[in-house]
């Protein structure tokens, strides 16, 4: 194809569609943008690029024509832009198709993917290319903690994509990752997520199953042996793969976990060998994250040395059990919306700070989690807290009371279990206020939000340091 120069990204604020202005800058190309708004860091960044940003979605800002428009996913068919773009025939592509056209040719594609994890394993997995050597580039749906941005062309052959399975564009539905022709795959969990774009599990499971499609024979395939459907989505698929965790049949096993205030200590066991990581970041999931990777590299003949190191130096990646205040009050800020992931994230805080009583604030934004499709399981989770308090369903005018995720009954699920207290906010300052009263040093804080939580956090960190 004609490689365009002149690159107009339509809803340019987004986490990866920033990192895509950023890779065609270095590309050479003349990017420019447009957003209903743009906020720190993605501002930031942008204006660091010396890229232009037009205030709100109009035809004017297709003037003069670029070669290409980039519609981000977030964009519906009726947006002036994408009309505009239709109407005078500019070339228009989806993000995915865009790094598929543009950024990944000639470059060996390694893709991380799954329900959980895919962003820590993503960026560990660029951090250990990076300690070998071997300068990757990489493409990253979250802030890495130990590397200079969520995105680097780099000048080596192998490129890392966070896989996401989420739909591409208004004119493209498919998941991200199938435009991302991985020569390797680490396919992590599989469980229903998205339930705005997917039916049900099997509807999620036919997503991965087109992914493993995808790869050259003999291509390195590295899949979860911790939950089931993955390795089912990959034996269906007739590809040979290797499996990692904690499951006794594994093919690269997770033992001898240990966790406590110096880091994480386990053994990854292949075959005959026993090979120790030890790593600053916490719980169970992570140390599968980072076992995974090691099964990658190991297929890609990367140094098991340098992978060990990157491990040794590895902090993971902002909003992911990312610890934000660490004194009398303990502050933890974590993505997790789904039950397994909440589950994780509270298990492994009990692992890293064991006999200090643990709150978990949960924040039903997501579109899955904002619905009841989880409500038993979510209360469930949360349970592993001592404290819990959950704020105010996001959008919840948009669903029926039967559709709607019930706070107050996942807090009096909570409640069942001995020693817990659960509590349902109207609103965030009363969550705030609840919080804040009720903590005592010692106290282990926990944030489960997909989003902002109604700008608690900063609130809460100025509180803690009190």
């Amino acid at each position: 194809m004609k490689v365009s120069k002149v690159v107009h990204l339509t809803a340019i604020g987004g986490v990866g569609m920033t990192a895509l202005a950023g890779l065609l800058c270095e590309l050479g190309f003349e990017v420019r943008g447009s957003d209903l708004d743009v906020y720190p860091p993605a501002s930031d960044e942008l204006a660091r690029l010396g890229v232009p940003v037009s205030r709100g979605y109009a035809a004017a800002n297709l003037a003069p024509p670029p070669d290409l428009v980039v519609i981000g996913n977030a964009i519906s068919r009726d947006n002036p832009e994408a009309t505009a773009a239709r109407e005078h025939g500019i070339a228009t592509m989806s993000m995915p198709e865009a790094l598929e056209n543009l950024v990944l040719p000639g470059r060996r594609s390694l893709v991380v993917a799954g329900t959980h994890g895919k962003t820590t394993t993503s960026t560990f997995l660029a951090h250990a290319l990076s300690v070998a050597g071997l300068n990757p580039g990489w493409f990253i749906g979250g802030a890495p903690l130990d590397l200079p941005r969520p995105w680097a062309l780099g000048s080596g052959l192998d490129f890392v994509l966070e896989g996401d399975e989420y739909d591409s564009a208004y004119f493209d539905k498919g998941s991200k990752f199938l435009h991302y022709k991985p020569f390797g795959v680490i396919l992590n969990a599989v469980e229903f997520d998205h339930a705005d774009i997917f039916r049900d599990l099997p509807h999620v499971e036919a997503a991965f199953a087109r992914l493993l499609e995808l790869p050259p024979d003999a291509a390195p395939i590295i899949v979860s042996a911790d939950f089931p459907r993955a390795v089912a989505v990959a034996r269906a698929s007739g590809r040979r793969f290797q499996t990692f965790g904690a499951a006794a049949d594994a093919d690269w096993r997770l033992t001898d976990l240990r966790d406590g205030p110096q880091g994480l200590e386990f053994m990854a066991r292949h075959g005959g060998e026993a090979i120790r990581v030890r790593t600053p970041v916490l719980g169970a999931f992570n140390a599968c994250n980072l076992l995974a990777t090691l099964a990658l590299c190991r297929a890609l003949e990367v140094p098991t040395d340098a992978v060990l190191e990157a491990a040794a130096s590895f902090h993971g990646v902002q909003r992911r059990q990312q610890i934000l205040v660490d004194g009398p009050i303990t502050l933890i800020d974590d993505f997790a919306h789904h039950p397994t992931a909440i589950a994780g994230t509270l298990a492994a805080v009990r692992s890293r700070f064991p006999g200090r009583r643990v709150w978990a604030l949960f924040d039903p934004r997501s579109n899955t989690s904002r619905r009841r499709i989880f409500q038993d399981e979510i209360a469930a989770a949360l349970a592993l807290a001592d404290r819990v308090v959950i704020g105010p369903v996001h959008r919840a005018e948009q669903l029926s009371e039967e559709d709607r995720f019930s706070p107050e009954e996942a807090c009096q699920v909570v409640r069942k279990t001995p020693g817990r207290d659960a509590f349902a906010a109207s609103d965030h300052e009363g969550l705030l206020a609840r919080v804040t009263a009720g903590w005592q040093a010692g106290d282990v804080v926990v944030s489960l939000s997909n989003g902002a939580f109604g700008g608690l956090l900063p609130k809460l960190s100025v509180a803690s340091r009190i």
